[in-house]
């Protein structure tokens, strides 16, 4: 028997038992399946025609959707992250949600914002020079001398905008102290000035920032203008920290 009889006969008997349909099928089956993978892979035809009508659908809805229901829960939810969080990321954390919380006045007082600033040294002022009081109560730190003054820029004659520098400052502890940029339009803006903040690009920078710092952010970013009702003041403020008892 030559070879060509050989191959037709084992051929015609594949064919009489199914086997080669059966390996057709298969391969047919396995080109199918690998032309629907390419075509609804990540950059396949069919995906990206889907990814088209449900952005068409999703965007829209999302940006026209009422998320203010949502605001307690996130609140719930910062709490908890906070609770088991480790400190750096805590006060990140703290921070964002603080941001979050909208300082909601169309203006303040530079006197108003002197308070806001005093209360923050009270609460953060270094305590370790400091001299203790016994009189008059339990033992207290002595006061600290704290003050801020507007530092008017001197403007081209031929400018429409004036620019100043609002100082806070204490003498005691100069990581207490603030300068901030203000400018205004006299023609414009009847007396009010804004309050000028650098943003935050880096999420990862909100855990160095300390709460005045924050509130500043946000006067700025809610466009709450600054009211000068005086150039300069000084006051004295007593630390919140107590100190340590001492038996000698």
């Amino acid at each position: 028997m030559s070879l060509e009889n050989s191959i037709k006969d084992v051929i015609t008997k594949k064919l009489e038992d199914g086997t080669i349909e059966k390996l057709i099928a298969e391969q047919l089956e396995n080109g199918i399946k690998n032309a629907l993978k390419d075509l609804l892979g990540s950059y396949g035809d069919v995906t990206k025609v889907i990814e088209k009508q449900v952005k068409s659908v999703m965007i829209p809805y999302l940006e026209n959707y009422d998320y203010s229901e949502y605001i307690t829960k996130l609140d719930s939810v910062l709490v908890d992250v906070l609770k088991s969080s480790a400190l750096e990321n805590k006060k990140m954390l703290e921070n964002f949600k603080d941001l979050m919380i909208p300082e909601e006045m169309e203006t303040i007082k530079v006197t108003d914002l002197f308070e806001r600033w005093k209360k923050y040294v009270e609460h953060n002022v270094e305590t370790d020079d400091l001299e203790v009081c016994y009189e008059d109560g339990p033992p207290s730190f002595e006061y600290v001398d704290v003050r801020f003054e507007v530092e008017f820029n001197e403007e081209r004659s031929w400018s429409s905008v004036k620019h100043a520098v609002l100082v806070f400052e204490c003498e005691h502890d100069k990581k207490m102290n603030f300068e901030i940029r203000i400018h205004t339009w006299p023609e414009f803006d009847k007396g009010k000035w804004t309050i000028e903040r650098n943003s935050i690009h880096d999420i990862n920078s909100l855990r160095y920032l300390d709460e005045f710092s924050i509130l500043l952010m946000k006067l700025n970013q809610n466009g709450t203008k600054l009211i000068l009702d005086s150039d300069s003041e000084g006051d004295e403020i007593k630390p919140d920290k107590e100190p340590e008892a001492s038996f000698s």
